[in-house]
């Protein structure tokens, strides 16, 4: 049945857990692409056998018209099936900035396609050129904390040598704990790499 391979991308994102993504599926892109260009090869061919048949496109309503007619609306609701599918892929990738951070874990990044990828570094390098223009960390928390400075456990060996905002250089051994600016902690705890302690 028409229709039925870009269906299954629609379901196969829905399926999945609100706001997480799954690999991309270029092979059922792939197969609705191939498809889009059967039906339009299809259409070409009837548009064609109507206008060497003299008939009006616009008034005759026969056969090769209600096939023209089959052949476009698959070409449509396939084209928007892939529309909705990349569109609602852009918006978690474009989510996972503020979550996460510029730089996104391996496990992640695996399940991008090339474009996908190619995309967050262009929208990263945006917001970052944006933020040292009007010198505001975006991506830091949307409520202002109590305490400028909060107390941190390391959990993975970062190293030595990490230069903070302040142009001071930290050794971040794995358990050490440390009393750092939340700006500079922030991308650590977000990516696993620290954990606040309360208290």
């Amino acid at each position: 049945m028409y229709g039925r391979t870009a269906c299954q991308l629609v379901k196969e994102f829905a399926s999945g857990d609100k706001g997480q993504l799954v690999s991309f599926n270029s092979d059922l892109v792939q197969q609705v692409v191939a498809e889009c260009s059967q039906h339009l090869l299809e259409l070409q061919s009837l548009i064609r056998k109507m206008e060497e048949e003299r008939l009006d496109i616009q008034t005759v309503r026969n056969a090769d018209y209600y096939g023209a007619l089959i052949h476009h609306l698959t070409l449509v609701r396939n084209k928007r099936c892939l529309m909705a599918y990349v569109y609602n892929r852009a918006e978690i990738i474009r989510n996972l900035l503020w979550k996460i951070g510029h730089v996104l874990p391996q496990e992640i990044e695996a399940k991008l396609s090339h474009a996908e990828g190619e995309y967050f570094k262009k929208h990263s390098a945006a917001l970052k050129y944006y933020m040292s223009k009007v010198m505001v960390d975006l991506t830091v928390d949307m409520v202002p904390p109590k305490d400028p400075y909060i107390k941190v456990r390391v959990l993975d060996d970062i190293g030595d040598g990490i230069l903070l905002s302040d142009d001071k250089t930290a050794n971040f051994a794995c358990h050490s704990m440390h009393l750092l600016k939340r700006t500079d902690a922030e991308q650590f705890i977000s990516r696993g790499q620290m954990e606040e302690l309360s208290g």
